[in-house]
């Protein structure tokens, strides 16, 4: 062989050596056209401290600047979606317009970034590995052995890379920055793969498009703020080989983060004190990024990731400053409320709260508009039944008390037959003594069942639900639903509804939606009303204002001669937004407020009305059934009723 070509030979191996290397690590740098920046938001000491809450927050800032945002949340379990966890363990499952079943996290971000997220917005253990298997089955990996390095870390790699191209607001245009949650705690083991993850992505994409804001608990004991937790994250963090930009210490108290106390932290966890921000309780979460604002972390964010070589036009400037002077103004009216409003939320899951997180969003951000201050009134509909009085008397003459002193009465969704007769007996009181009410989807329903019951006189009627062999099935299950797979299974994701002709003449609920004749609104339910009994329950005067396209599943009531008694199939607070509310939430709290404020508001959305749907998703359903091709790893939009 000759000298020329043993020096060829050693080039190619040297070669292939390195892309060997490049393989493993993954420190593939983006193309300089495609630079999107990443902004990592980890937690350390506990979980459950406000990540979701800091990284939105951090992303509403941004996008005071005229910056496009997008968000990722990454949830380091097992399963594919939260479709089938509990809402006593996890919270609530939130319902994306595919029909994605995702954390309560990415209603934060919708809702603070304004913005429309799909199911691949919401990375799992379970979604990665079901990819690299399927992947191998495939024979796509060429025989190698497949490991967690590197082919789970690249494929979380590729997902954010891919997820965060996606358009998510109205321009339509492709994100400038992607705000990604890791969610858990560092030094979980589940955790581990998605932190090496982060750990390697750092180098593919450039230090100037990457930034990590590590969340830190800095408990308060007896009025000492103590550093040591935080110290030890981080300390853990740097050993798996990331470094915070950003180090944001939350504190569980009304009282700021101490001068010490972040020069402590600076010391001892390598960082520069503009670099430690504190996060102590305020009266409301919506002062949390001016909370930040305050603290220059646009300012230190703009150095860090060079945000000023991004073009933002005049127009998303001016976009970005209008959105910060509504948001101000947000605050500054929310503490000058004076008049209260009492909602009573009779529902399942009041043991945990956040089961209706986006509930409870929908009816703070109606209240704003409607100036009152919202007091909330939760009610265990187990403790309104009569066995409750015998059982545990004190708690029905609590819930009872609860019930009939409050100015509006809701009953949001829910499964299964406990708490049905109680929520019934809710519904009762609010259609016979004119209270304003609202109910979601279960509420809807058991309205339905109510008034079969207590008007059309059939006493045995109830949900094929809770008894299947019913001979008065008012509720049934719809056709098209599996009955052996919960996951993914339910009607799932945005649907049209159609207001009835004529309407408009009198319908409240129409009104709020700025008089439109079709709306959309997200679905998650696996029944129905009795399709064969629609026309007796019309001749007895519940009106069905609202349809499907083709008329037959029966998705808005209302009762003319009431205040406001209205009743939704679908999910409307998982659309709301501070700044535009949920249309039948924003009903039930003007009409609690009292009939001049629900006139004003009526007026309000007829003329202002605008829908939070980006205008290609507000398609017929049958446009909205159809399987068009997708990209490796993202699943198939309502895949039950293909």
């Amino acid at each position: 062989m000759s000298w020329a070509k043993r020096e060829i030979c050693g080039l190619w191996r040297a070669l292939r050596e390195v892309q060997s290397l490049c393989s493993f690590c993954d420190h593939r740098p983006l193309s300089p056209a495609a630079m999107t920046k990443y902004i990592v938001v980890s937690g350390g000491v506990v979980s459950g401290i406000g990540k979701g809450v800091i990284a939105s927050s951090t992303g509403l800032l941004l996008k005071t600047t005229g910056l496009k945002v997008t968000a990722i949340k990454i949830d380091p379990y097992m399963n594919i979606d939260a479709g089938t966890m509990r809402p006593q363990e996890h919270g609530e499952v939130y319902v994306l317009n595919d029909g994605g079943e995702v954390d309560l996290d990415l209603g934060n971000y919708e809702r603070y970034l304004n913005v429309t997220l799909s199911r691949d917005n919401n990375i799992t253990t379970g979604k990665i590995y079901r990819e690299v298997i399927e992947k191998e089955r495939r024979g796509d990996y060429l025989g190698k052995t497949v490991q967690i390095v590197p082919h789970v870390t690249t494929a979380i790699q590729d997902w954010i890379e891919r997820v965060s191209k996606i358009p998510v607001d109205e321009t339509g245009e492709e994100p400038d920055v992607c705000i990604v949650e890791l969610g858990g705690t560092v030094g979980d083991i589940e955790s581990a793969p998605f932190v090496e993850a982060m750990r390697q992505f750092q180098f593919r994409v450039g230090h100037e498009n990457f930034a990590l804001i590590h969340v830190s608990l800095v408990p308060d004991m007896h009025g000492e703020q103590k550093t040591k937790p935080t110290q030890t994250t981080v300390h853990a963090l740097r050993g798996l080989g990331l470094l915070p930009d950003l180090i944001a210490c939350r504190l569980i108290v009304q009282k700021p983060l101490e001068p010490a106390t972040k020069a402590k932290i600076s010391m001892f966890c390598h960082v520069a004190p503009e670099q430690v921000v504190g996060v102590h309780d305020v009266s409301s979460v919506y002062h949390v990024p001016l909370l930040l604002q305050s603290q220059g972390i646009i300012q230190y964010l703009q150095k860090r990731l060079n945000l000023a070589s991004i073009k933002i036009t005049p127009q998303m400037q001016e976009r970005g400053r209008s959105l910060e002077l509504r948001w101000r103004e947000l605050t500054k009216r929310q503490e000058r409320l004076l008049d209260d409003v009492t909602i009573a939320l009779v529902g399942k899951y009041t043991d945990m709260q956040d089961s209706y997180m986006s509930v409870v969003k929908s009816l703070e951000h109606s209240a704003f508009r409607c100036n009152r201050k919202l007091k909330l009134k939760w009610v265990d509909a187990s403790d309104l039944e009569p066995e409750a009085q015998h059982t545990n008397p004190a708690k029905y003459h609590d819930a009872w008390r609860a019930v009939v002193s409050a100015h509006g009465i809701l009953v949001p969704g829910g499964f299964g037959v406990r708490g049905s007769e109680g929520m019934m007996l809710a519904i009762k009181w609010a259609r016979e003594q004119k209270i304003p009410f609202l109910g979601i989807c279960f509420g809807f329903q058991l309205a339905v069942v109510e008034w079969a019951r207590n008007v059309c006189g059939m006493a045995g009627a109830t949900s094929a639900e809770f008894d299947p062999s019913t001979s008065e099935p008012i509720i049934v299950f719809m056709p098209e639903v599996s009955k052996t797979h919960m996951g993914g299974t339910m009607r799932l994701g945005l649907r049209p509804t159609v207001f009835e002709e004529g309407s408009e003449a009198w319908s409240k609920v129409r009104k709020l939606y700025g008089g439109a004749g079709k709306i959309w609104e997200r679905h998650r339910h696996r029944y129905e009303v009795n399709p064969a009994l629609i026309d007796r329950f019309t001749q007895s005067g519940l009106r069905f204002v609202g349809k499907d396209e083709r008329g037959e599943r029966m998705q808005v009531l209302e009762l003319p001669d009431h205040p406001y008694f209205v009743g939704f199939q679908a999910h409307p607070e998982f659309c709301t937004r501070p700044l535009n509310p949920s249309p039948p939430f924003l009903g039930l709290i003007a009409a609690a407020s009292g009939q001049q404020v629900l006139d004003e508001q009526l007026e309000i959305q007829l003329k202002s009305f605008k829908p939070p749907h980006p205008e290609g998703s507000m398609v017929d359903e049958a446009s909205l059934r159809s399987d068009e091709p997708r990209p490796a790893g993202e699943e198939v939009i309502l895949r039950s009723e293909q």
